[in-house]
């Protein structure tokens, strides 16, 4: 026998999903879990974070880039002063939180710098990716040698620049970046400010940086469920 389904009983059987779907995001939320997307893993979305992190000399932030409580990146704020301050140096450095995390970056003299990239830029398996510690910024000031302090480095005051960033998610690669802002002051006192960040749940899929709007982009809010938590738990009950 031949089923066929009618647009009236379309309706019906749409406003029957929407309706459990409310439930089961309702019984999610009364449970303490942030739903951020109720869609197939296998649909590719953009996830989008904003924020607004003052990253002040001697302070380290976290970038939990998927929400699912572990440390993707962590962007730490170095100062050094010595000698009643004759001796300052500072420097602000992007360091990943898991094995095989990295940044797009370059090989220097002596250190590994991660890139400033544009927004509109490509971040995917093709990118030049750094392991390691790599510094955005750097600065200081030596009394016995110069009176006038120094700064460098490709972040050095930049503003809606991007890191581009490469994690590990329940064994899979995925793709990101965070934006961020920074003022780079001649005595070494750097500070950041990350604005955002965003990931793509496909693994191996490229990422834009700066791409925040769409209807492939879902705004999430710090703390919430990552969207590849909640893309596993739906399709397991779907089997």
């Amino acid at each position: 026998m031949k089923w066929s389904v009618e647009p009236r009983d379309a309706a019906r059987l749409s406003e029957s999903l929407n309706r459990h779907l409310s439930q089961y995001a309702l019984a999610a939320s009364a449970a303490g879990v942030g739903l951020l997307v109720l869609a197939q893993p296998a649909e590719a979305k953009i996830v989008y974070t904003p924020a607004n992190k003052q990253i002040t000399p001697k302070h380290t932030i976290p970038i939990n880039l998927n929400h699912d409580g572990k440390t993707d990146f962590s962007i730490h704020n170095t100062f050094t002063c010595t000698s009643f301050c004759e001796y300052i140096v500072g420097s602000i450095t992007v360091i990943p939180g898991q094995d095989r995390n990295e940044a797009v970056g370059f090989a220097g003299r002596s250190h590994h710098y991660a890139s400033a990239l544009a927004a509109g830029d490509r971040v995917g398996p093709k990118g030049p990716f750094l392991s390691g510690n790599e510094v955005m910024a750097f600065g200081g000031y030596d009394a016995g040698t110069t009176s006038v302090g120094y700064c460098a480095g490709p972040w050095k005051d930049v503003q809606k620049r991007y890191l581009g960033l490469k994690f590990l998610a329940e064994g899979k690669i995925h793709y990101g970046w965070a934006r961020l802002n920074e003022t780079c002051a001649k005595n070494g006192e750097n500070t950041a400010v990350l604005t955002g960040y965003a990931y793509e749940t496909v693994p191996n899929k490229p990422i834009v940086t700066g791409k925040t709007k769409g209807p492939d982009v879902i705004t999430a809010q710090p703390g919430s469920l990552g969207t590849l938590a909640v893309g596993a738990r739906l399709s397991r009950g779907s089997n």
